[in-house]
């Protein structure tokens, strides 16, 4: 009988390295490309397409709320370390925190309050029940400053919030404009008023 040889691999050595630096340099490259950008885990997983199929989504945390512009004068946000800065929103019990926040959010009203957000407001992203994540829109009437400033439409706010461990993570911002007007700080303060009856520890800033 001819003697019995080991079949040769079906990819050199060479080869195989090859592949797996290949393979690497894709993985480096999306990252850094991802910090170039600024994009979250959500932002990038959303353009390569993964998240479609719940396992490979990437899980939210407080990294993925977004510090406002530096002096922004129509943001407030938890990431923010200046004076559109805010604390983390506290709450006495872990299990109960997605019910209690979903409920002062769906209790605002849809008519507005306080002269702000006259025009409604919806949710956009959903994810509360899920990985504890939601952003909402909220508009502005069409008064004069939306009629000569916005093409007569309604100035759009947008709110996220993600519920961590032992807190939420908030970010409440105009798109357009300089300034808000004090509208995402009556926001802010009228959400709080729900939350802080419930025990939470909300601080927000100051209603002008």
């Amino acid at each position: 009988l001819a003697p019995w040889k080991a079949s040769p691999p079906s990819c050199s050595p060479v080869k195989l390295y090859s592949r797996m630096q290949t393979r690497t340099f894709v993985v480096l490259s999306l990252s850094t490309t991802a910090a170039a950008l600024q994009l979250t885990r959500r932002d990038l997983a959303q353009a390569i397409g993964i998240g479609a199929a719940g396992a490979l989504a990437p899980v939210a945390n407080a990294a993925d709320i977004k510090a406002c512009a530096k002096g922004a004068n129509n943001c407030w946000s938890t990431a923010s370390t200046d004076k559109t800065s805010l604390k983390p929103w506290t709450f006495p019990n872990k299990k109960t925190a997605v019910k209690e926040l979903r409920a002062a959010l769906e209790a605002y009203p849809q008519a507005g309050q306080n002269k702000a957000d006259e025009g409604g407001w919806s949710f956009a992203v959903d994810e509360l029940d899920k990985n504890g994540y939601a952003r909402l829109e909220y508009k502005s009437g069409l008064g004069n400053m939306a009629k000569y400033f916005n093409g007569g439409k309604p100035f759009v706010d947008d709110l996220e919030v993600l519920v961590g461990g032992d807190s939420v993570s908030v970010r409440s911002s105009s798109r357009v404009g300089d300034s808000d007007l004090g509208v995402n700080a009556k926001r802010l303060a009228y959400l709080a008023k729900d939350l802080k009856a419930k025990g939470w520890d909300v601080v927000t800033p100051p209603v002008k």
